[in-house]
């Protein structure tokens, strides 16, 4: 299955954290890269090697540049 990448950012419901580039946990993250793939997000976040997976009820707010 292709991933349908898109540039923006997403909120974090209070509670859930991805790792920003700098390695610290945080509830938001701009200028990532994200696909919507079943109930989860996948977040590409500059500087960090892994794609990061969360739960679509922990996504408070999406916001895609076109």
């Amino acid at each position: 299955m292709n991933r349908d990448w898109r540039n923006g950012s997403v909120e974090l419901v209070d509670g859930y954290t991805i790792t920003d580039g700098e390695g610290r946990a945080v509830g938001a993250a701009q200028g990532v890269r994200f696909a919507i793939e079943g109930g989860f997000v996948n977040i590409e976040v500059p500087g960090v090697t892994e794609v990061q997976i969360v739960s679509a009820p922990a996504v408070r707010r999406i916001v895609c540049h076109r």
